[in-house]
């Protein structure tokens, strides 16, 4: 059974503009388009004209940046979710709420189809999906990049010159880089990216500054914690979206937030990606800091291992899965004591931690000081405790 209309995930990029071309043709079907602002910048704007040029006539524009920021990225902020010990999972984190937005739209425009313009090799399909069938199972989904003839970008810019769809690829502004951005992060992959051996190019990097332009100078910021959720910078409350753009400000200035990896994808690929997360690198630094002054030590080891796995279930594409759902739950009753204030100097790439105060620190000056005995450590108390936990070792088969 043909769709008669399809809910399409439209960035206005040159992939989605073709599919949206492609699915008229293919299933002569109307192509609804829905593009979330979740803080890509000016194609935005941009996405809504392209869309009524190729003959899409209903489109869905939304600004999602508060809720993309509060109800994804902070909740993966207070389990510092990084992947595979580096990756600060920008890309992986947006799709489940671009997943909900497009089950949402296709019921109320009365249709069970949508459309993603993920490739068949990467993550991203496997995200989208995924998310989709945990909130609706009865939904179907296009891919074009696993049916279609197409076999590389350079088919999608013929078809798009054919057909008079006009992108930027036509005026040479195109990125040599499969490019995804939102107010995390911005990614980069493809072209010279596919030798791991080769450098990226200085002009790639669009968020942060060199290094060598970086001010010589550092700057000192103070920002407070609430319930495991920052909440002011600089003594001035803001709602959560701000609190991470004011970050991405400091960090793009300091040269804060570059990463060149190899990673995993979950279909089996390895793949070499170049990341900037300029806010997303200073929160985590402060996070684990006022962390380290409030938790107590089993629940923040028990936490830590507990992450791995965490983060590893929202790279693949978990977000809604049960399972992801009881760490979250775990993970929060974490935070109920993390608060406080962090002081923090950016320089040169750098995040370096300053100083740390919380009123329901568990610091103690009188036990951790060196220059007396105080409160009830006794010193003497540490060679039984000793004796006992050698046992095992003195034991050992050699």
């Amino acid at each position: 059974m043909k769709p008669t209309k399809v809910v399409l995930a439209y960035s206005g990029g040159l992939d989605t503009s073709v599919i949206a071309k492609w699915l008229m043709e293919k299933y002569q079907c109307d192509v609804i388009a829905f593009t979330a602002d979740i803080g890509q910048g000016s194609e935005i704007k941009e996405a809504k004209i392209k869309a009524k040029k190729i003959g899409i006539k209903k489109i869905y524009v939304e600004d999602l940046k508060e809720i993309f920021v509060k109800d994804y990225i902070f909740p993966m902020f207070r389990a510092n979710a990084i992947y595979e010990g580096e990756y600060y999972l920008g890309t992986s984190i947006a799709r489940p709420l671009i997943s909900k937005r497009l089950v949402e739209i296709a019921k109320k425009e009365k249709t069970n189809y949508i459309c993603h313009g993920a490739t068949g090799k990467g993550n991203d399909q496997v995200r989208f999906e995924l998310s989709a069938y945990s909130l609706n199972k009865e939904i179907k989904i296009i891919a074009p990049w696993r049916e279609w003839a197409f076999k590389s970008r350079k088919d999608l810019v013929r078809y798009a010159k054919l057909n008079k769809i006009n992108i930027d690829y036509n005026k040479g502004k195109e990125s040599p880089y499969s490019m995804d951005a939102n107010i995390l992060h911005t990614s980069y992959e493809g072209g010279i990216l596919e030798d791991p051996i080769t450098a990226p190019d200085e002009s790639m990097w669009l968020n942060t500054q060199s290094l060598k332009d970086a001010p010589s100078s550092p700057q000192v910021i103070e920002v407070e914690f609430k319930n495991g959720d920052m909440i002011r910078i600089n003594g001035k409350k803001m709602t959560a979206a701000k609190i991470l753009a004011s970050l991405n400000k400091f960090g793009n200035k300091h040269g804060i937030g570059r990463l060149d990896i190899v990673e995993n994808r979950y279909v089996g690929i390895k793949s070499r990606g170049c990341y900037e997360t300029p806010g997303g690198t200073i929160y985590h630094k402060a996070h684990k800091a006022i962390e380290s002054l409030t938790l107590d030590r089993e629940v923040l080891h028990l936490k830590e291992d507990a992450v791995n796995r965490y983060s590893r279930l929202i790279y693949n594409g978990y977000w809604f899965s049960p399972e992801r759902e009881i760490l979250q739950n775990m993970i929060n009753q974490t935070q109920k004591n993390v608060e406080g204030i962090v002081k923090i100097k950016l320089y040169k790439g750098n995040v370096i931690v300053l100083g740390r105060q919380s009123n329901k620190s568990l610091y103690s000056k009188d036990l951790s000081t060196f220059e007396s005995d105080s409160g009830d450590y006794n010193q003497k108390d540490a060679e039984g405790f000793i004796k006992v936990i050698s046992t095992r070792l003195k034991n050992k088969k050699k």
